[in-house]
């Protein structure tokens, strides 16, 4: 055998023992790296009964930005599991204030549900809250001037449900709340927007900070039933009316998905409500 053919065997080997090591570690590296799951869709998706909103808890630190998973998981729906009267609200009121009770309706306006909502709210002469969302402000104008007629208070409640807002530049905020006010200004130009609404209830500093330069006061909420899980129009209404007290702030949802629930809870609430409370719309001119 000459030389130069022990050398070609050799660099041959050795080529042959490089392949091999090098597909062992390729297998091992890929048995320590777990499979990831494909990610969670978050905020607003369309389907024929209007915006589906799936808004996700935030993390419970302030300024943090809301994680996500799977499912309409709002902790609130703007539910959040975290305790209303917490120190993350920068501010944001959780009660009236005063002795009265007031009902909150978020997401709206659906013109499948909210009509319902002002007709059972008329039937027992009751004003409420509704923190409207621009896209459906600008969608359904007539219901929002239908809610300003039958004597009920608008809230700002972004434009597109944004649970992450809060943790966006200020600039962006203020775009978002103007753009929300001008849908529902250009519906009903006269009236009054003082009330500002954060999706999830993911309160930050500069949501908070930008609402009030733009002369809206931050609301959150002290009972949450959470309708927006659907977990039916009998646990709505038992969450409701054992935790109501003088001063509670009702969080509930007349759009955003399947409402049937809550608008059934709310007509089982209403006699009873009405019987131990007074109900006001949050007023206009907040302090």
């Amino acid at each position: 055998m000459t030389r130069g053919s022990s050398t070609a065997r050799a660099a041959g080997i050795v080529t042959l023992v490089v392949a091999g090591l090098l597909g062992s570690a390729y297998v091992l590296g890929r048995s320590l790296v777990s499979d990831q799951p494909p990610p969670h869709s978050t905020g607003a998706t369309t389907s024929a009964d209007g915006p589906h909103y799936a808004d996700q808890p935030s993390t419970g630190e302030p300024g943090a930005a809301p994680s996500s998973s799977a499912g309409p998981a709002e902790a609130g729906q703007d539910g959040s599991g975290r305790d209303a009267g917490g120190d993350n609200l920068f501010g944001a009121h959780s009660t009236t204030g005063t002795p009265r009770l007031a009902l909150t309706f978020d997401d709206g306006p659906d013109p499948r549900y909210t009509p319902q909502v002002l007709a059972l709210l008329s039937e027992y002469d009751v004003r409420a809250t509704f923190c409207v969302v621009g896209e459906n402000a600008q969608n359904h104008p007539e219901l929002v001037q239908s809610i300003v007629d039958a004597g009920h208070t608008l809230c700002n409640h972004s434009w597109h449900h944004d649970v992450g807002l809060g943790a966006r530049s200020a600039d962006a905020i203020r775009s978002d709340l103007l753009r929300t006010n001008a849908a529902i200004r250009a519906a009903v130009p006269n009236a009054p927007i003082v009330w500002y609404r954060q999706p999830g209830g993911a309160w930050t500093y500069p949501v908070v900070s930008v609402a009030r330069q733009l002369g809206m006061t931050p609301l959150h909420w002290s009972v949450d039933p959470s309708d927006w899980e659907l977990p039916g129009a009998s646990k709505i209404t038992a969450t409701v009316l054992s935790q109501a007290e003088p001063g509670s702030v009702v969080l509930l949802h007349d759009a955003g998905g399947d409402r049937q629930g809550t608008v059934e809870a709310l007509r089982r609430i209403l006699p009873d409500l009405t019987a131990r409370f007074e109900l006001e719309a949050l007023p206009t001119d907040p302090t």
